[in-house]
């Protein structure tokens, strides 16, 4: 097993490529160990060099409710009436503290994300 940090991009592909060959190697192996800080060796790099960012409150809130099979009419209640529940997936109104509370609660959206800032359409 030869360990290297990685450094360039070569190194990160060379990475992805190894762990491809050992990802399913029996754990307390040597390749099972050596997957295990190699997986660490590329998160690390990913988080430094391609962070993947969070959506916007509303990306977040659309892609649960897919997730969740949810469609506009099951935020009635939660963002308000039609109109405002409207209003808010097509970034005419922002949320407020409640409806970010509530989305939390019933959509289990942290309520950091729900509180990013976003463009209002026009």
């Amino acid at each position: 097993m030869k360990i290297t940090p990685i450094k360039s991009e070569k190194d990160y592909e060379h990475s992805l490529i190894r762990m491809e060959e050992i990802f399913d190697a029996p754990p307390n192996s040597e390749e099972g160990d050596e997957a295990e800080i190699l997986s660490l060796l590329i998160e690390n790099y990913e988080n430094q060099y391609h962070p993947i960012e969070a959506p916007d409150p509303i990306e977040a809130i659309k892609i649960r409710m897919e997730e969740m099979n949810l469609k506009q009419k099951d935020l009635i209640g939660i963002l308000g009436g039609k109109s405002r529940v409207s209003e808010i997936l097509n970034k005419r109104k922002r949320l407020t503290v409640d409806m970010i509370r509530e989305l939390e609660n019933k959509l289990n959206i942290s309520a950091s994300v729900l509180v990013g800032n976003y463009q209002l359409l026009k």
